[in-house]
């Protein structure tokens, strides 16, 4: 059997062969096709990583290379690694930085495959550094480069950010309740869910509670359960959603809308652990870790007796707070080339576009965003380059 060197080695000998390169950020793709197609390499493109695997599938027999950005919207970069190579065991895959654009080899031998890509791509200096400060206006300047910290499924590598996600992953891994806070838009329910799924409790329920969405005459039987007969309706017993949580976590989203009426109760659930139906003298005793949301400010509402201020408290043990999009417009390219990869993908955005978009305020943050791409890809129409006539903000 041949060495691994000697099978890279006729492996490079059958130039051209194909380069996969897989990242949500459409100008870094063109740039490292423009870059390798001189090379004599066959490039093709990916925004994601869902989008990497079909197109590996279609061609599975094939020998190649996929250069993988782990910015990726969707997936776990390790995990897609580890996908690839046990399933497509032709494909080599090889790492970028996700601030330059350029090849990562480690501290392994490199390949001669490998050695060629880092040559042809790294010759040229970074290829993202141009795009970022061209993008972008001087007000939000490219931050350098540095290690981040990332929370699975959530974006943005700004300042502001990288706090959140510190303090997200250290409490998440405790039973602490948290309260998360933040302008409407901002990701609070993601943060939350992200909580739950960094947290021992992953494989346990994950239940939310809408506190605004349900009306408040249902909403003490939705999250305490009852007993049959114990209102008109009630022809058999049931659980709430907080006995439904049990072993997992509870969302309250809204919780700033919570009835006066419920939130005593909540506060004897919080301090006790256990939870008594409608209609019932049973108490039952339930493990649950609560995460609650706000958009209001809680504080203003205990001194105008609108909030309990021993609930406000108890829930407050762990505030995390989601700044505006308007903090961290160091996000902003990042956040649309995901949101265009994920309507439409293998749809490029224009610079001219990019800077439309960063000269807005964005007071509905992260949605208005995301309604705004929405908006552009379907205005593209069969068009591959979002431009500036398609923005509508």
């Amino acid at each position: 059997m041949a060495s691994p060197a000697l099978q890279s080695e006729r492996f490079e000998d059958r130039l051209p062969f194909t380069v996969l390169v897989v990242s949500p950020n459409a100008q870094l793709r063109q740039e490292l096709q423009e870059k390798l197609a001189p090379e004599r390499w066959t490039v093709s493109q990916a925004g994601s990583g869902a989008g990497a695997l079909e197109m590996l599938r279609k061609n599975e027999a094939e020998e190649g290379v996929l250069l993988l950005d782990p910015m990726l919207p969707d997936l776990e970069p390790n995990g897609f690694r580890a996908i690839v190579q046990n399933r497509f065991p032709n494909t080599q895959v090889l790492m970028l930085n996700s601030q330059t654009g350029q090849l990562l080899i480690g501290s392994a031998s490199p390949t001669p495959v490998s050695a060629r890509l880092f040559d042809a791509i790294n010759k040229g200096g970074a290829v993202r550094s141009a795009a970022f400060a061209t993008a972008m206006p001087e007000t939000h300047p490219v931050a350098p480069e540095r290690h981040a910290i990332k929370v699975r499924g959530m974006i943005g590598s700004s300042e502001p950010m990288q706090r959140t996600w510190a303090v997200t992953r250290m409490v998440a891994v405790r039973n602490t309740t948290v309260l998360v806070t933040g302008e409407s838009g901002t990701g609070k329910d993601l943060l939350a869910q992200e909580i739950h799924l960094i947290s021992v409790r992953r494989n346990q329920p994950f239940v939310v509670v809408n506190c605004s969405a349900i009306p408040e005459t249902l909403l003490e039987a939705e999250l305490f359960g009852y007993t049959k007969g114990s209102f008109t309706g009630a022809m058999q017993s049931r659980i709430g959603r907080i006995h439904a949580a049990h072993g997992g976590t509870l969302f309250l989203d809204e919780i700033g809308d919570m009835p006066l009426s419920l939130q005593s109760k909540i506060l004897r659930f919080l301090e006790q652990g256990e939870v008594q139906r409608l209609g019932g003298n049973d108490n039952l005793k339930v493990d649950v870790r609560v995460v609650a949301a706000t958009n209001a400010d809680l504080k203003k509402m205990v001194s105008n007796q609108q909030f309990r201020e021993d609930l406000y408290y108890r829930l407050a043990v762990f505030p995390i707070h989601l700044p505006p999009l308007r903090e961290r417009m160091d996000d902003l390219q990042e956040l649309a080339l995901f949101f265009v990869s994920k309507f439409s993908p293998g749809v490029s955005i224009s610079r001219e576009a990019l800077n439309i978009l960063a000269q807005h305020s964005w007071p509905g943050n992260i949605r208005e965003l995301r309604n705004a791409i929405e908006r552009a890809t379907i205005l593209v129409g069969e068009g591959r380059e979002i431009k500036t006539e398609h923005i509508l903000l």
